[in-house]
C-alpha cells in the first residue's frame, strides 16, 4: 500500500476508534457505524485529508452534524502524522498533516524505481480492451489516431495496477462494406487494363485504393482480366486486406501500439457464431419475425425501437455479427470487457447492453468509452484536407508531421467525452506552452543535473545513508507531497479510464520541479542537502519516467 493510502486508512481507523470512544464517554448514540469516505479535499485550504462521517449520523444520533464531528475530534487519538483536526462547514472534519511522513516517500519511489506506482487492484482480473478496430478499407485517420493512444494508455494503466490485459483489433472484413469495398477494387482495377466501366455509387474514392490495384497488377498482370467476377473480386480483396491490414500494424506500432489478438468479423460467420448466437436469442424468446426479417426485441431493454438482426434475404446484420462478437468476447473469460467508440456510435451502446442481457451476461461487465471528435488546427486554422490524398489527414502523415509523443501526448490530454483541438504549431514547438515539451524537458533537466554531477564528482548517495529532513523548503517539500500522490493517480485513472489524469499529474509535477529548479540550487557546497537534492531530483526523474510510460511518451536525456 502507498503512503497516502497507508495515512489514509490510518485516519479512517482513529475515526473508527474516536466515534465508539466517545459513545463510551456519553458524547454520542449511535448503533452501526456508517459507510464513510476519507478522501484529499479539492480545496487545499481544506486540509490534506477530509470526512463526511459526522453529516451520516445524524439519525441516529440524534444530533446536529457539527455536534457529532464536535465529539469526534475530542476523542479522536494522537497520530504521528495528523498534526491538526477541524471542523469545517455544516459538519465535516478536516485533518492536516506535519511533514514528517514526507521523508518516506523518496526512499519508496528509488527502491522501487519502474515498480513505483504499480499495486494488485486488479488481482489478475481478466480485462479485454478493444480499440481502433478501423475498417480495413482506407488508411486510420485522427479518431483512429485519438482512439488508440487513448486505448493503449488504459491498458497500460490496468496492467500497472494488477489486471490481466488483452488488446484487441476487430477486423470488419465482412459485410456490405466489404462488397463495397470489392466492387471499388473491381472497378480500378479493370479502369487500370483500359476497361471503361463506372464506378460504384458507394464505392471507396480513396487514392490508395488506386496505388493497391497497381500493387497488384504489378504482381498479378491481367490474370484476372476475363475471369469470373465473383473469383476477380476474391482475389482482390484478399490482397488488399491482406496490404490494409499490414499496413494498419505497421502504423500503429510505429504509433507505439501492438495488438495481442486481431480478430477477424468473417471468423464469426465461418465459424457459426452468429447463427448460434441467433439460436440462443430466438430460444429466449428476445426474436420474432415481420415482413420476412428477424427483429431484436430492443424495446425490452429500454430502446424506442426494435433492431434487424437478419434481413428479409436472409443475410445477418452487423449488429447481429457484433452480439455475437461481444458473446465471444465473454466466452472467451474475460470479466470486463471494455470498448473505445466514436461518439457516434453513442446509441449502440445500449442496444449492444440490451443484448448482452438478453444472453444472460451482465451487462455491466460491458463498458464502452465515447470519444469525441478531434479538429486539427494550423496557423490557427483548421486543417480539414490532406496536403497528400488531397482528403483527411490520416495518423501516419501526424506522426510525421509531429512525432509520436506530441501526437500521443496530445490526444491523451483531454477526457475522450470532450472535443479536442489539436494545433499542429504548438505540438511541434519548443517552448513551455508546449506541454509534452514542458514534461519531457523537466526529465531531460534532471538528467543534466546528474550528468554535472558525475562530471564534478559527486555520486548519488544510497538513500539510507542521507539526512532527508534538511529537506524543507515549500518548494521541496511540495515536490515531495506530489510524488506521493502518483500511485493513487494511477489507480484513480485506471479505475475511472482516465488516462487525462495522468498528463495532468505530469504537467503538475513537472511544473513543480521547474519552480523548484529556479529556487534551490542542487549542487552546493553544502555536501549534505546537496546529496539530499541529488536523491530528490532523482525521484521526480523516476516518477516523470513512470507517467510519460504509460502513456506511451519517451522520457529523453537531452533536448
Amino acid at each position: 500500500m502507498n503512503l497516502v493510502a497507508q495515512i489514509q486508512e490510518e485516519i479512517k481507523e482513529n475515526l473508527k476508534t474516536a466515534l465508539v470512544t466517545a459513545r463510551e464517554k456519553g458524547k454520542i448514540n449511535f448503533e452501526i457505524i456508517p459507510d464513510f469516505v476519507v478522501e484529499v479535499p479539492r480545496e487545499k485550504q481544506h486540509g490534506d485529508f477530509a470526512t463526511n462521517l459526522a453529516m451520516l449520523l445524524p439519525k441516529q444520533a440524534k444530533m446536529p452534524p457539527r455536534e457529532i464531528a464536535q465529539a469526534i475530534v475530542e476523542c479522536f487519538p494522537e497520530t504521528a502524522y495528523v498534526n491538526d483536526v477541524e471542523i469545517a462547514g455544516p459538519g465535516f472534519i478536516n485533518f492536516r498533516l506535519n511533514n514528517s511522513w514526507l521523508y518516506q516517500v523518496i526512499p519508496q519511489v528509488i527502491r522501487q524505481k519502474e515498480k513505483y506506482g504499480t499495486s494488485n487492484l486488479g488481482q489478475g482480473k481478466k480485462v479485454q480492451v478493444e480499440f481502433v478496430s478501423a475498417n480495413p478499407t482506407g488508411l486510420l485517420h485522427m479518431g483512429n489516431a485519438r482512439g488508440a493512444a487513448l486505448g493503449d494508455s488504459i491498458a497500460n494503466l490496468l496492467e500497472e495496477v494488477g489486471y490481466d490485459v488483452t488488446r484487441e483489433f476487430y477486423i470488419n472484413d465482412a459485410g456490405n462494406q466489404i462488397e463495397n469495398f470489392a466492387r471499388s477494387l473491381e472497378a480500378r482495377y479493370l479502369q487500370q487494363l483500359g476497361q471503361d466501366v463506372p464506378f460504384p455509387d458507394e464505392g471507396y474514392h480513396g487514392e490508395d485504393l488506386i496505388e493497391t490495384v497497381k500493387r497488384f497488377i504489378e504482381e498479378e498482370g491481367d490474370k484476372y482480366l476475363n475471369v469470373d467476377g465473383k473469383l476477380r473480386r476474391e482475389m482482390l480483396v484478399k490482397y488488399a486486406l491482406d496490404e490494409k491490414l499490414t499496413a494498419i500494424e505497421n502504423v500503429l506500432r510505429d504509433f507505439g501500439v501492438e495488438y495481442d489478438v486481431w480478430f477477424s468479423e468473417q471468423s464469426l460467420h465461418d465459424s457459426g457464431e452468429v447463427q448460434e448466437t441467433i439460436d440462443i436469442l430466438n430460444e429466449r424468446g428476445y426474436l420474432y419475425e415481420q415482413d420476412g426479417a428477424l427483429w431484436f426485441k430492443a424495446t425490452e431493454f429500454g430502446e424506442e425501437k426494435d433492431e434487424v438482426v437478419v434481413r428479409s434475404n436472409g443475410i445477418p446484420t452487423y449488429f447481429a455479427a457484433d452480439i455475437a462478437y461481444h458473446r465471444n468476447k465473454f466466452e472467451r473469460g474475460f470479466q470486463w470487457v471494455i470498448n473505445l467508440w466514436g461518439a457516434d456510435h453513442h446509441g449502440h451502446v445500449s442496444r449492444m447492453k440490451g443484448a448482452m442481457k438478453a444472453l444472460g451476461y451482465d451487462s455491466d461487465r460491458l463498458q464502452v468509452v465515447l470519444m469525441q471528435l478531434v479538429r486539427l488546427f494550423q496557423g490557427g486554422e483548421v486543417l480539414r484536407m490532406s496536403k497528400r490524398t488531397g482528403k483527411y489527414i490520416t495518423l501516419s502523415e501526424l506522426v510525421e508531421e509531429v512525432g509520436k509523443d506530441a501526437a500521443r501526448y496530445f490526444f491523451v490530454m483531454r477526457s475522450p467525452d470532450s472535443h479536442l483541438d489539436f494545433d499542429l504549431d504548438l505540438a511541434k514547438s519548443q517552448s513551455q506552452e508546449n506541454p509534452v515539451y514542458y514534461v519531457q524537458y523537466a526529465h531531460a533537466r534532471i538528467c543534466s543535473i546528474l550528468r554535472q554531477a558525475a562530471e564534478e564528482g559527486i555520486a548519488v548517495p544510497a538513500v539510507d545513508d542521507v539526512e532527508l529532513t534538511l529537506l524543507n523548503t515549500g518548494e521541496e517539500l511540495e515536490l515531495m507531497r506530489k510524488l506521493a500522490d502518483f500511485p493513487e493517480v494511477v489507480a484513480g485513472a485506471a479505475q475511472a479510464l482516465e488516462p487525462h489524469r495522468l498528463t495532468r499529474y505530469a504537467h503538475e509535477l513537472a511544473g513543480q520541479f521547474h519552480s523548484f529548479y529556479t529556487v534551490c540550487r542542487v549542487l552546493g557546497e553544502d555536501k549534505a542537502l546537496t546529496e539530499a537534492r541529488l536523491l530528490l531530483v532523482q525521484a521526480v526523474q523516476i516518477v516523470l519516467k513512470n507517467v510519460l510510460r504509460l502513456i506511451g511518451v519517451s522520457a529523453p536525456e537531452r533536448m
